[in-house]
């Protein structure tokens, strides 16, 4: 059994263990996992450093979970109704997403697809390689996203016959993993596991890091293999209150990911998803966190900041605004030391 395996498999931090060691009500965090279960591996848990911390907050379940309003959904992006054939999300009409586990390494706290947790989806072999068939018969798709669940938690054997499936239909033009692993469980990431990946160029990866904290020897080595094996590393980071909805710990992060050739790709807003109202940042001060990184950091270090349009309306990136007054052609913009400048514009 490799060592991943064996974190996996000893992981069961349990809830009573969680209650003694932060002086928690036991009988709430029932209630609490009676509806989103709890799970974290060793290695995730031993990163956090005190109770309510950046790590903490994201793996602890918390009585909030079960609050709501009216904003909150259990399927904010509407993925239940772009579903045309097993194990497959279509929004957008050249990509599309590929479900081929239900398996993760440690549950987050602000999952978009929290409702699975309730209700896992079931997923197989025999429908994931219909979503497959569905993806051959599709030609206007052109990128395909692997994600679930975790798609690195799967067999190497079964991800690697998924992956070679899409790398022979000729009008995919190049394939996207979406995981946690890296960051949560970086000891996933073997010599072994990379050389089969590097096998299905052009083959991205969509990794997600919350918090400098994350970015720990392991999981930079986990990075390096990848990149080392040509495998283009893009981060998907999501602001969340308490966590990283500060201008310092956001640059910390972005600066660590680029050092780790992980490019910072995107930071999502929050989705409206229930029990993850107490996550939640305004957008008003996304845009003023976004603005700080854009005059504080180079640009390889800004991500795109965006939004996903409830009930599947799709993404939309959100700048800050430095446009300060027009007068006829002349534009005044404030610059990233606070000065305004002039522009010129031309007649249209």
């Amino acid at each position: 059994m490799e060592k991943w395996q064996k974190i996996l498999r000893k992981s069961g931090i349990s809830l009573k263990e969680t209650a003694e060691k932060y002086d928690l009500d036991l009988e709430k965090l029932e209630k609490i996992t009676n509806k989103f279960p709890f799970f974290v591996n060793s290695y995730y848990f031993s990163l956090i450093r005190e109770k309510g911390d950046a790590i903490y907050k994201q793996c602890i379940p918390d009585e909030m979970e079960l609050l709501g309003n009216e904003d909150l959904m259990d399927d904010p992006l509407g993925e239940e109704a772009h579903t045309p054939a097993p194990c497959i999300v279509h929004r957008y009409e050249d990509r599309c997403l590929l479900l081929v586990s239900n398996s993760c390494a440690m549950y987050c706290r602000f999952c978009t697809r929290k409702r699975k947790f309730e209700t896992p989806m079931c997923v197989d072999r025999t429908k994931v390689l219909q979503g497959i068939e569905y993806i051959r018969n599709t030609h206007s798709i052109h990128d395909v996203l692997i994600t679930g669940g975790d798609p690195l938690l799967l067999d190497e054997s079964l991800l690697e016959e998924y992956l070679e499936k899409l790398h022979a239909i000729d009008h995919v033009d190049y394939i996207r993993i979406g995981s946690r692993v890296p960051c949560v469980l970086p000891q996933r990431i073997t010599t072994k596991l990379v050389k089969k990946l590097k096998k299905y160029h052009p083959l991205y990866m969509n990794v997600h890091f919350n918090h400098p904290a994350e970015i720990t020897p392991e999981s930079a080595k986990a990075l390096n293999l990848l990149a080392d094996a040509g495998i283009v590393l893009g981060s998907q980071t999501v602001l969340l209150k308490g966590v990283n909805d500060d201008p310092l710990v956001l640059q910390t992060l972005m600066r660590k990911l680029l050092a780790c050739r992980v490019h910072p790709y995107y930071l999502f807003h929050a989705d409206l998803v229930f029990g993850t109202e107490h996550f939640r940042v305004s957008l008003k001060k996304g845009l003023e966190l976004m603005d700080f990184l854009r005059n504080k950091t180079s640009g390889m270090a800004v991500p795109h900041y965006a939004i996903d349009l409830p009930g599947g309306g799709g993404k939309i990136q959100l700048v800050p605004d430095h446009e300060v007054s027009r007068k006829g052609r002349i534009i005044t913009y404030r610059n990233f030391c606070g000065e305004l400048w002039d522009f010129p514009d031309v007649e249209e």
